[in-house]
């Protein structure tokens, strides 16, 4: 089924949306009833530590946050800072409920703000939030942020949920009613992902694509201003004491830039850094931060996967029989239990196994490196002179990148490097800094082949519209977060089939069906399901792991120091 109601209505025992009753039963039983912090989400109080006031927190990342218009292209840490900055409608919590951010309460067909045919959305806004200059926020910024990711010449993140829409009105400064071409099960979803951007200041740019405002100075509702950015070393962000969700406790936030994950490590075990942030901790270090005295570790799933990325733009990778060998020729086994000492949990297709539309009965990855031959031999690839195999006159050699001072990730470079020369085909290693390689050498293209970490799926819905259909190729479209360029009519069709169906066991046997043809047509070569390994310095309060989310400063207004 759609879901339009069962998220925000009565998520059960255990749930953050505690009653008031099921919240003092609580807080006597713990009694922690001075612990009480002021935080609302889904109409309800929670029972979450109070923060004492003032401090700062420095979240260390290996890859350096560039974009801060959410609503442009960007990198998985760049996400990170929009949370600080921006907000949205609504959010998904740790628990999969949506809860209330702009909106001043989440729409359901219960409350009035769905229609029951999945048509039409009526969204009221909460009042008396402004932006970070002062400016009121109102319905004309939501409808602007629409017609901004829809307008052909702006290059978008993700039109995914607003190329279903009709028409948008605003009937007053604090309703937003939307109207969509036929039902899309992941509405909500998408739009809860849709960071708001302000009407007064992009409407009058002549070129929003390069406005300052993206790369230099963002004006947002969130929960902190930008304070500050040295370029290559940090961002320093500041509280908004006016935030509409409540001022922050802490006075600001600092991402700081580390590109080395052992020296990202070692900052923190010397006290440094007080949180690892999206990158974490490598695996190599997992055993010896459990026992580092003053810290907590949060190891939990993450709906990301890692691969080896094809860019199917490469006429040899557009024949499946040698992204079939390929993936016979990897010792997958080796780089799970001996790169990532068997933390991760090897997958066959994009979703990781907490998701509900997981297909665990898809083929398991074998390494076969004599079939593997035997594949590219019939396939007419046949070994030269010096051992690396050619076709037509084109050697199956090419290039592999990925973030330069990731250990693991090199090693697993190496070892993939290994097994396939075995099998008669070169791969040279080209890695790169965080900000060229994520940049337009991964957006648009440029690259031969990738080992990269993607979240194809957007929260807890197994939809990926925007990384997977053709029509969202952004070296083609000019936005969209297909870069490896894959085309097939049957996934895309697939893909439609999954978005338009309203009934979840319907929808679920879609997306097994999608997982099935893509598994079948090795589009990338899986390996694992991430498993983050986050590092926090004990006192922190109120950081909570969310798996739906790409990283973990989706409640940054709620952190602060134990007081």
């Amino acid at each position: 089924m759609i879901d339009l109601d069962a998220r925000p209505e009565d998520p059960g025992p255990g749930s953050p949306s505690l009653s008031r009753r099921e919240l003092l039963g609580l807080l006597a039983t713990t009694g922690a009833g001075v612990m009480l912090a002021p935080i609302i989400r889904s109409g309800a109080v929670l029972a979450a530590e109070t923060p004492k006031k003032g401090g700062q927190i420095v979240v260390a990342l290996s890859q350096e946050p560039t974009v801060f218009n959410p609503a442009r292209p960007h990198i998985e840490v760049d996400r990170g800072v929009h949370f600080g900055l921006f907000d949205s409608l609504w959010r998904v919590d740790e628990k999969a409920q949506f809860f209330p951010n702009l909106a001043a309460e989440v729409p359901t067909v219960k409350n009035g703000g769905i229609q029951k045919n999945g048509l039409e959305y009526t969204v009221k806004l909460r009042k008396g939030v402004k932006w970070h200059d002062g400016k009121p926020f109102t319905s004309k910024d939501v409808k602007f942020t629409h017609e901004l990711i829809t307008n052909p010449k702006f290059g978008a993140f993700s039109k995914v949920g607003h190329d279903q829409v009709a028409s948008v009105e605003t009937p007053d400064e604090s309703t937003v009613r939307i109207r969509l071409k036929e039902p899309f099960a992941p509405f909500m979803t998408a739009w809860g992902d849709t960071y708001i951007v302000p009407a007064h200041i992009l409407e009058g740019v002549a070129d929003p694509n390069t406005a300052e405002f993206n790369t230099k100075s963002p004006v947002g509702t969130g929960p902190f201003r930008l304070g500050s950015r040295v370029a290559g070393d940090h961002l320093l962000l500041v509280a908004n004491p006016a935030y509409h969700m409540g001022a922050p406790a802490l006075e600001r936030v600092i991402f700081k830039y580390i590109p080395d994950l052992t020296v990202l490590y070692t900052q923190f075990k010397g006290g440094a850094v007080d949180v690892t942030g999206m990158q974490g901790i490598s695996a190599e270090f997992y055993n010896e931060a459990k026992s580092l005295p003053g810290v907590t570790i949060h190891l939990h799933y993450s709906p990301s996967v890692e691969y080896i990325y094809f860019n199917h733009g490469n006429p040899k990778f557009k024949e499946r029989a040698v992204r079939q060998a390929l993936y016979l020729a990897m010792d997958k086994k080796a780089i799970v239990d001996q790169v990532y000492y068997g933390l991760p949990k090897p997958v066959e297709g994009y979703l990781p196994p907490t998701s509900w539309a997981y297909n665990a009965e898809l083929p398991k990855h074998e390494f076969n490196p004599d079939k593997a031959k035997q594949i590219l031999e019939e396939a007419g690839w046949k070994a030269g002179g010096d051992g690396v195999r050619a076709k037509g006159g084109v050697r199956l050699s090419f290039t592999n990148a990925t973030t330069a001072g990731n250990k693991l990730r090199e090693q697993t470079q190496a070892l993939v490097q290994q097994n396939w020369r075995a099998i008669g085909v070169d791969m040279q290693i080209t890695n790169m800094p965080a900000a060229v390689i994520w940049g337009e050498y991964y957006v648009k293209s440029k690259f031969e082949t990738l080992l990269v970490g993607i979240q194809a799926s957007v929260g807890d819905d197994p939809d990926c519209l925007n990384r997977i259909h053709s029509k969202y190729i952004a070296a083609k479209t000019g936005s969209g977060r297909n870069v490896s360029q894959y085309e097939n009519p049957t996934v895309d069709k697939l893909l439609e089939d999954g978005v338009r169906e309203i009934d979840r066991a319907k929808r679920r046997a879609i997306y097994l069906k999608l997982q099935e043809v893509i598994r079948t047509d090795l589009a990338y070569l899986p390996i694992f399901s991430y498993v983050r390994i986050e590092g926090v310095k004990q006192g922190i309060v109120n950081y909570t792991p969310n798996s739906n989310t790409l990283t973990n400063s989706w409640n940054m207004h709620e952190w602060g120091w134990k007081a």
